[in-house]
């Protein structure tokens, strides 16, 4: 009886063990590793459809490459699933993006075979000409290899990375792994060329001279020859941008064509002397057919069935603030033609494809761009109409000198719409939202808002409508409502103006944000012990409620400031205002409660605000501590 060969992954303990295989057992492997990938996936969630399309790419970086002294560095990092399992995290994948457990990107700390952290998008060849010129300053690190998608190198970013390697010429290599997508369709002139090259045969291996491409049929040589010319746009002497911004250009070659791609790969490693671009084309979500067939492919999803594709998101008693926000948006526009949207490649992701939906020619993606982006809007805002610029607090960060120069300078009515504010629990770190209340409270011009729960969003977007005096900007977290009644249509709040959402007289908890709920919840656990609790939402960082303050704390023994942000935000203008104005003289004990001034793993955001002292248990302690050092100061 012939027993089962042993699968060879089970083999491989890193990527030195593929060094022993021959090509065709690397085939057999890359099909286990895809195999792997949805097996754990399906157990934790996480981006599949970007992993799936660059398992053969992985296995052959790792084969023709020595990791980690070559530095293979991931954009953006969401298809780095495949290179955890070959580099010593297959036991740990049901662990991924879970408390306690691996990132669901490339992370420093967690692995050697990660040389640089990712998961905002265009820095791979950035942080791979650094490794680069590391190398040729005597430092013990061999080749720098970048892979980035078609939707990342769009971004500018990538194009000033590009042109500096292409100055420098020093010996290095980027991977393009067009897909046609990004998280969303790509947009813009470049994602244009490179879907043209999808009619195309396999280019030539530019390294080789033209021996590949003579021997291509002619009319199937000629098309190649063409495809490689689309990737400007327009013929240049050398035949593409790349080529004219200093790069070998080699492609376009079948990214899951492992012969392929070992060839091309060996070729350009043993043969390359300065920069060079491999342009490999690749389907995301290959081999996977539910994740192949959907609009999304797959690009970030929840537990499902392997077998199906049914995907488990369980049943949220409440809509989410990011489709409570697309709705109150689209309902407003219909009555409101000056209202235009735009989102930097993430429509699903802000709720803009809601109202793309119903007016697809007043919404503008544009790409992985913020920068642009911002500045686009001030441009619509000038020019008379009213736009809204929905993108997530961390990735808005990058649009930040544009938001300062732009538009608050000019004191443009640019309507900021901020997801993903606070916490947001299995992408980690790299995508709490925990700074955008105080980068732009700190700018003159500015009027910041933040949604206490669903309702108060609706408001705030009518707000957002009717405000003409200035940038306006409102925040709001990840994930479910509170499930409170909404509104047909939002009331428009008076401007810098809170409201008192319960009253007591010993303790006044001040809320800005989502956290009121946990603030309420805290006046319970108080009202417990006896002790008279107000509970206020602030709606406005700036500017402040002055009256609310002043009244919160003549009337009250501690006041407690509680944000879902970083230090030097909401609490700390409530501090300097209370400081100008003399309130803080000795008659009021005063805390403020942020996120702590250190970065949170990823677990669920539950757990994340525990981990950040911020639970309602954590709010009645700080808040009755407060109470007490008070009542003890004024005894002695």
């Amino acid at each position: 009886m012939t027993r089962p060969a042993t699968p060879l992954l089970d083999r491989i303990a890193g990527p030195s063990d593929l060094k022993g295989l021959s090509d065709p057992q690397l085939s057999k492997l890359a099909d286990e590793l895809r195999n792997e990938v949805i097996t754990a996936v399906s157990q934790t969630g996480g981006h599949l459809g970007s992993s799936l399309g660059v398992v053969e790419l992985t296995v052959a970086l790792h084969a023709v490459f020595n990791t980690p002294r070559d530095k293979l560095v991931w954009d953006v990092g969401h298809q780095c699933y495949p290179h955890k399992v070959l580099t010593g995290r297959r036991a740990r994948m049901s662990t991924l993006r879970q408390e306690g457990g691996i990132s669901g990107f490339t992370k420093r700390s967690e692995s050697e075979f990660d040389p640089f952290g990712a998961a905002h998008s265009s820095t791979s060849i950035s942080a791979a000409l650094g490794f680069t010129v590391a190398r040729d300053m005597g430092q013990p690190t061999g080749d720098a290899i970048a892979v980035i998608g078609d939707g990342s190198i769009s971004a500018g970013m990538a194009y000033e990375a590009l042109n500096n390697a292409g100055a420098e010429g020093r010996r290095m290599f980027v991977i393009l792994n067009d897909n046609e997508m990004s998280i969303a369709p790509p947009v813009g002139a470049m994602s244009k060329y490179l879907s043209g090259l999808y009619a195309s045969p396999l280019g030539d291996l530019h390294s080789l001279a033209e021996g590949f491409e003579a021997a291509l049929p002619g009319p199937i040589r000629d098309h190649a020859r063409r495809a490689r010319q689309l990737v400007t746009g327009a013929a240049g002497p050398n035949g593409t941008m790349f080529e004219e911004l200093g790069f070998q250009y080699i492609g376009p070659i079948n990214g899951h064509d492992m012969e392929q791609l070992l060839a091309v790969l060996r070729a350009a490693r043993t043969r390359a002397t300065g920069p060079v671009l491999i342009h490999c084309c690749t389907v995301k979500g290959k081999g996977y057919a539910p994740a192949e067939n959907s609009a999304d492919k797959y690009h970030g999803v929840a537990k499902f069935d392997v077998a199906s594709g049914t995907q488990n998101k369980g049943r949220a008693n409440a809509p989410s603030y990011t489709k409570v926000f697309g709705d109150a948006l689209s309902k407003l526009a219909e009555t409101d033609s000056k209202i235009v949207g735009i989102t930097a490649a993430m429509p699903g992701g802000t709720g803009m494809d809601i109202f793309a939906e119903k007016f697809p020619r007043r919404m503008f993606d544009v790409g992985i761009a913020e920068q642009h982006g911002v500045t686009f809007a001030a441009g619509l805002a000038a020019g008379g109409l009213k736009p809204f610029c929905a993108i997530y607090s961390t990735f808005l960060q990058r649009g930040y000198d544009q938001i300062v120069h732009d538009v608050a300078l000019q004191n443009l009515p640019v309507r900021f719409a901020i997801d993903r504010a606070g916490l947001v629990g299995a992408d980690g770190a790299t995508h709490a939202g925990a700074f955008d209340v105080g980068y732009l409270s700190a700018l003159p011009n500015m009027t910041v808002m933040a949604a206490s729960d669903e309702a108060e969003l609706v408001h705030m977007v009518a707000t957002a409508v009717a405000h003409e005096s200035g940038p306006i900007a409102f925040r709001y977290p990840r994930g479910a409502g509170t499930g409170v009644e909404l509104p047909q249509i939002g009331e428009v709040l008076k401007i810098g103006k809170g409201r008192i959402v319960r009253e007591g007289a010993d303790v006044a908890i001040l809320s800005f944000g989502a956290h009121l709920g946990e603030s309420l919840k805290a006046a319970d656990l108080m009202a417990q012990q006896g002790v008279s609790v107000t509970v206020a939402d602030a709606r406005f960082a700036k500017p402040l409620d002055h009256a609310l303050i002043r009244q919160l704390a003549k009337h009250h023994k501690a006041l407690i400031t509680v944000e879902q942000g970083a230090q030097g935000g909401f609490g700390a203008m409530v501090l300097h205002y209370m400081a100008q104005e003399g309130l803080l003289d000795g008659n009021l004990a005063v805390r403020t409660m942020t996120l702590p001034d250190r970065f949170i793993d990823q677990a669920s955001p539950d757990a994340m605000y525990a981990d950040a002292g911020l639970t309602a248990t954590d709010i009645a302690a700080t808040a009755l501590q407060a109470a007490k050092v008070f009542v003890q100061e004024v005894i002695e």
